[in-house]
């Protein structure tokens, strides 16, 4: 049956959005950069007849869900062992360009006491005999980024669902045809965000709907990770897939891990929506020090040239005025970080704040402080908890990587679909948090000017609607 929508301090104080956000004129908000920077806002491509929106489209009930994996390198043979541990959810068929890589998942699983699934690879065409199958349900896709934008779209024309890992697309027409295809095959696609089900971000979700920032008008996130040993590794990233993108791309390749949880906070698609982007760029230092420190001559990276900045910025605004900082940096020496910050009229929250709390979030919100002092996240975080995290928090510091964010995600979905309820991510979120890879590029090579981001919506971001901010909700039981 449908999800019933949370009673919030937000529907409570903010139910005017929806109805009043056109007339507010919130919608032309984001007219203003763009016409000081003489750009004219791009009318959405037209829906061919009979396309339909996917907003609020809930799954067909299945009583098993049915996984079909594309991809087993480092990311793909992990999360094929967390598909399988969720109630109610088998792996089928599992998929890679490398058969030994295939051989050695099928055995781990069927090693585990789970039904050994089909084995597909040995070419670049292999996923494609896997998709013909009639016993998947859900198409999940971890192979390297070039890739993902084809499958995902001939999973979604086998008339499967889909779930691809970061990102769905890295070029904007990509995007789009993504958002139709979804809406003629009438199936989901949906980006693999786990940090949007990290413990942290949403409890700050939670608390930014109940009204705890006042009104929130910034937010930081994005990906900072320190990735150059694993990037000149010979055997991690398989053929050097993810350092050669910093041969042939300017992009902010990777900020959705932070932009996600904020977007999400925000309301974006759901009453708000991203508007402008502006990108800057440092130089690219980073993985060339590194390689001369550290690289032996005859390594075949000395080839290389580094064009992709050490540390993309974005900055995004939103059609109610709020404005996001999105940040990508993996080939600079630094702690790993998400970011993660949220602000408003009321208080601001810092997660990554290192010693301070056992949670690595500071907190400060009034009336509760004062002084100019933060305090620790931890009795926030305690009281503002996801039902999620209360339910199978546990079982997902058991099963899965990432602190449990991986196995919270993946039983989600399989629930989702076994209760025939609405994703928590729709194919719209997964092309606006995606859509900085491209238009990074096009700010970058404009001056860092104002570029557009389109409304994948069509117009239905102005209403309000739930999404991460779930309701509780059972998993059905197994027969």
């Amino acid at each position: 049956m449908p999800e019933i929508p949370a009673v919030s301090r937000r529907l409570l104080l903010g139910g005017a959005l929806a109805t009043g956000a056109l007339a507010a004129g919130v919608g032309s908000a984001h007219a203003g950069p763009l016409a000081q920077a003489g750009v004219a806002p791009a009318p959405a491509p037209r829906r061919r007849p009979g396309q339909k929106s996917m907003i609020d489209v809930p799954f067909d009930v299945h009583r098993t869900v049915r996984v079909g994996v594309i991809g087993l390198g480092n990311r793909g043979s992990g999360m094929s062992e967390g598909w399988s541990d969720v109630p109610g959810c088998t792996v089928t068929a599992v998929c890679d360009i490398r058969a030994d890589r295939v051989r050695r998942t099928a055995d781990r699983l069927a090693a585990q006491g789970k039904p050994r699934p089909a084995e597909y690879g040995g070419s670049d065409e292999s996923y494609a005999q896997m998709l013909r199958r009639d016993d998947i349900d859900l198409v999940y896709i971890a192979t390297p980024w070039e890739f993902h934008y084809r499958q995902g779209k001939d999973a979604l024309l086998a008339g499967k669902h889909v779930i691809v890992e970061l990102p769905i697309a890295t070029e904007l027409d990509e995007l789009w045809d993504l958002v139709d295809t979804s809406e003629r095959t009438r199936r989901h696609l949906i980006l693999s965000e786990n940090c949007s089900y990290g413990r942290n971000e949403l409890a700050m979700l939670k608390m930014a709907h109940e009204g705890m920032f006042g009104d929130v008008t910034n937010g930081h996130g994005g990906y900072l990770h320190d990735l150059r040993a694993l990037l000149f590794s010979d055997t991690y990233y398989t053929d050097a897939w993810r350092r050669l993108w910093h041969t042939r791309s300017t992009a902010s390749f990777y900020a959705m891990h932070g932009l996600a949880p904020v977007a999400a906070a925000m309301d974006i698609n759901r009453g708000d929506r991203m508007t402008v982007l502006r990108a800057t760029a440092t130089e690219p230092k980073g993985l060339a020090d590194y390689r001369e420190r550290f690289v032996p001559k005859s390594h075949p990276s000395w080839k290389e040239t580094y064009i992709n900045g050490d540390l993309v910025t974005c900055l995004i605004d939103t059609a109610k005025g709020r404005v996001i900082r999105a940040e990508h940096d993996v080939s600079s020496p630094r702690p790993y970080s998400r970011i993660n910050s949220l602000a408003g009229s009321r208080g601001i929250f810092e997660d990554y704040a290192g010693v301070m709390a056992t949670g690595g979030g500071r907190v400060y919100v009034e009336p509760d402080h004062s002084g100019h002092a933060w305090k620790s996240f931890d009795t926030y975080r305690k009281e503002f908890d996801h039902w999620l995290w209360k339910k199978i928090g546990d079982d997902a510091a058991n099963n899965g990587g990432h602190g449990g964010m991986d196995y919270v995600l993946q039983w989600r979905t399989v629930q989702l679909m076994r209760a025939g309820l609405v994703p928590d991510i729709d194919v719209y979120d997964s092309a606006a948090w995606c859509s900085p890879v491209p238009l990074s590029v096009k700010s970058l090579a404009a001056g860092g000017r104002p570029v557009e981001i389109p409304d994948f919506t069509r117009g239905s971001w102005v209403n309000l609607r739930t999404g991460l901010d779930s309701r509780t909700s059972e998993m059905p039981p197994v027969a």
